[in-house]
């Protein structure tokens, strides 16, 4: 009793050791999926001396979500380009054009992220190749997090607020015009998304089969 007593320490200490340098579990990534009614991908374009915003109303999107290691998190994201809405029938109708988005041709506008980096808290940039009119093209974003929430049926949501510039030129979206000396439109393009997302609930396995 008296030499199990001794070695009880070492044992414990021992079995401390272990566990210290046994590898950390892997954290599993979450997905979330895109509530689409609490989403809006707008954007904004100076239009002679003022700026002038639109959306587009119909995508998908998925965040792969590591929350302890958000370096390895991923983003897709898909959008209707036919859905572009500036709340000008007129306007909408030239942007599907050939002038700007062909939409006829190319239907789909693609982000898929390829770098997450940690800027500060709760705001990273986004790096990541983003598909317009064909081109591809490698984009930065500033993603700042607005966290969790229960919503309140069991379920589980998360929030970003989106900024960035990109040059529409460089996606072959090059149409202007010129009045007075004075280009109508500019080249850049804000970018103004926010984004809420569900997590997706496990399927439910498989009843098993009676005989």
């Amino acid at each position: 009793m008296i030499r199990l007593r001794r070695f009880a320490p070492a044992v414990g200490l021992a079995v401390l050791a272990v566990i210290a340098l046994a590898p950390a579990a892997r954290a599993e990534k979450e997905t979330f999926t895109f509530d689409k009614p609490h989403t809006e991908f707008g954007f904004k374009v100076r239009h002679f001396v003022s700026k002038v915003g639109g959306r587009f109303t119909k995508f998908d999107g998925t965040i792969e979500l590591d929350r302890a290691n958000p370096a390895t998190s991923t983003v897709k994201l898909k959008i209707d380009a036919a859905s572009i809405d500036t709340g000008n029938p007129t306007r909408d109708k030239h942007l599907n054009s050939a002038d700007f988005f062909d939409t006829a041709k190319f239907p789909e506008i693609t982000f898929n992220s390829t770098k997450v980096a940690a800027k500060s808290k709760d705001v990273y940039d986004v790096t990541g190749d983003l598909t317009i009119r064909g081109v591809t093209k490698t984009v930065a974003l500033t993603v700042t997090a607005n966290g969790f929430a229960g919503d309140g049926r069991g379920g589980q949501k998360t929030g970003f607020d989106v900024a960035g510039k990109i040059n529409r030129k460089d996606f072959g979206v090059s149409w202007n015009n010129i009045a007075d000396g004075n280009a109508m439109l500019s080249d850049e393009v804000d970018l103004l998304i926010t984004v809420e997302a569900n997590k997706k609930k496990a399927d439910t396995p498989a009843a098993p089969a009676t005989k």
